[in-house]
């Protein structure tokens, strides 16, 4: 009875009731402007006014209004401040820090004294006040400073912060994508930094995935994002990246290169192919990667053997390759198989591997085919010393022999040049042996793609060479002391043979869409211009211009693979 007559008394008494809640405004106000209150009493009173089943009504409703008019104008003054420069662009962790305090603040109140009612619209309207209504705002003025010095601690709180405001999580990718697309883009488009662009793109691949995992708690969103925020600015300049990584990997995969241990180039190999993974003309790669190899290969200047024995045990696990992604390739046959799992040239294997992954068995058909060619041509080789030992030759030379499917490999030029008799002697001996073996085939030498061993000792004596010293051959040297390997270094490619190189793979596309639109034209029938290149598209695994395309249905036209329809010009028959 006691407690209903205080209970009325309350409510019925506007002067009482005002005094009431504006002390206890008055003294949350103060503890929020950083002065210590009386807690214990706060909370008596609060618990009295939900005992008496009036907190809601009386002072709830109140304390929200007042709330929600302190952050409103605590955000915008903090904002309005940024934009006279009061709050400076790197400063934008002071802000995260403020709001992640004033929320803190608020939960702890309503441990201490508030009742848990207020929860939800007490944190809500500071949520909304200080984040929501500023997400533009904050990300625009911090968010560039906060990737490009790697502030770790201060990205990790901005994502923890906008996860809990609507679509403030879409706004950070957004943000961030444009970013990552703005930085890539400048990697890529300055021609001043083609000689450092892939470990560019490296270091920048492996600080954004440092982000993704430690701050934005690897959202599969946010990851998607940076895939195609990649895949979007490495194909912003068409065909240098796919060149500039496949002469990257050359570097890494020659045997002098002595920068990385083996792990350490297992795994830069790893990265290599998720760059490659986001590039779209993938036969520029193809291109300028097989005629890297084919160096590698015939001149003996591929990595050790060691480099991959760690990809030897995952294929002996049962499959081939498993990615960052944690995706698993089965094998695709046993004599593909065969050949990759062949315990020399590792590193090149799994290079090969790793391309079957991403691009399928079409891709690496002729780079497979140049590994069978050097492992046929060893055992070859074995054969062919045993025939040439009963063979009576007049000169003992150690030669080795690589027999090349012309189809597989990058085409040569054939450089005519008078041979010494003893190599003479010795070509004719092993092209009697070959064609023994295969009749019916054809030998064409490639004299500058081999290398020799010249092996000579000098008296003592000095070491200087003066100009009226005079060098000759020795047909009576035996003895050996140094070693001398001719063309041990590899040439640089030059610009022309750069240039013939990106040719030949445009001309390579043009045989590719010739073959796709008269494939595609030969099932169907007759077809209208735009569902032709609409399956033009989904066939072909290189980028091409709709002009482009459109010439190589004219030309199609003029040789007569197809027509124009009579009745519609806008459709193609296809003419048998």
């Amino acid at each position: 009875m006691g407690l209903e007559m205080f209970r009325n008394i309350l409510l019925n008494s506007k002067t009482v009731e005002n005094r009431l809640i504006n002390g206890l405004l008055l003294l949350i106000e103060q503890e929020r402007s950083g002065e210590q209150v009386d807690r214990m009493l706060l909370k008596n009173l609060l618990r009295m006014l939900s005992n008496l089943q009036i907190y809601q009504q009386m002072f709830e409703q109140r304390f929200l209004v007042a709330s929600e008019q302190l952050y409103a104008l605590e955000g915008q003054r903090i904002i309005q401040d940024s934009e006279v420069g009061v709050f400076s662009r790197l400063d934008i962790s002071i802000y995260l820090h403020h709001v992640d305090k004033r929320l803190r603040e608020e939960s702890e109140r309503l441990l201490q004294y508030l009742d848990c009612t207020t929860r939800k619209p007490l944190i809500t309207c500071v949520e909304i006040n200080l984040l929501q209504n500023h997400v533009t705002a904050i990300l625009s003025k911090g968010m560039d400073s906060l990737l490009q010095e790697n502030r770790l601690q201060d990205l990790r709180l901005l994502y923890d912060l906008l996860s809990r405001v609507k679509n403030g999580l879409v706004e950070l990718k957004n943000s961030f994508s444009v970013y990552v697309k703005k930085v890539g883009h400048c990697l890529v488009m300055d021609l001043e930094r083609d000689k450092t662009m892939v470990q560019d793109l490296l270091d920048f691949k492996d600080k954004m995935d440092r982000i993704l995992s430690e701050c934005f708690c690897q959202n599969e969103k946010f990851a998607q994002g940076l895939r195609d925020s990649f895949e979007y600015f490495v194909n912003q300049r068409s065909n240098k990246p796919a060149e500039l990584i496949a002469k990257f990997l050359d570097t890494k995969l020659r045997s002098g290169n002595k920068e990385a241990t083996e792990e350490e180039l297992d795994r830069l190999m790893d990265k290599l192919m998720v760059l490659f993974r986001f590039i779209h003309g993938k036969d520029v790669f193809e291109a300028f990667y097989k005629k890297d190899l084919a160096k590698r290969l015939l001149l003996g200047k591929s990595a050790s053997v060691d480099a991959e024995k760690s990809m030897l045990c995952k294929l002996k696990q049962g499959r081939w390759y498993r990615t960052s992604a944690d995706t698993t390739v089965e094998a695709a046959d046993a004599s593909t198989m065969a050949i990759l799992c062949n315990d020399r040239l590792l590193p090149e294997r799994k290079c090969l591997v790793e391309l079957y992954a991403k691009c399928g068995s079409q891709f690496t058909s002729k780079l497979e085919g140049m590994f069978k060619d050097m492992e046929l041509s060893k055992e070859l080789g074995s054969t062919c010393k045993q025939y040439l030992n009963g063979y009576r030759l007049s000169w003992n030379i150690d030669l080795t022999v690589n027999i090349l499917t012309m189809g597989n490999w990058p085409t040569y030029q054939v450089a005519e040049i008078n041979m010494p008799a003893a190599m003479t002697e010795y070509l004719e001996a092993f092209k009697k042996f070959y064609l023994s073996k295969h009749s019916g085939r054809k030998l064409q030498w490639q004299p500058s793609l081999g290398h020799c061993l010249v092996k000579a000792r000098f008296r003592p004596g000095g070491r200087d060479v003066e100009t009226t010293d005079n060098f000759t051959f020795n047909e009576k040297f035996e003895e050996k002391l140094i070693r001398i390997k001719i063309n041990q270094i590899q040439m640089k490619e030059t610009e022309q043979e750069q240039q013939q190189t990106t040719e030949q793979v445009f001309q390579d596309r043009q045989y590719q869409i010739d073959a796709a639109i008269v494939r595609i034209m030969k099932m169907r029938k007759s077809l209208s211009h735009n569902l032709l290149i609409s399956e033009l598209y989904s066939q072909l695994r290189f980028p091409v211009k709709p002009t482009d395309l459109k010439k190589r249905i004219e030309s199609l036209i003029e040789r007569d693979y197809m027509c124009r329809d009579k009745e519609d010009s806008n459709t193609y028959n296809y003419v048998a």
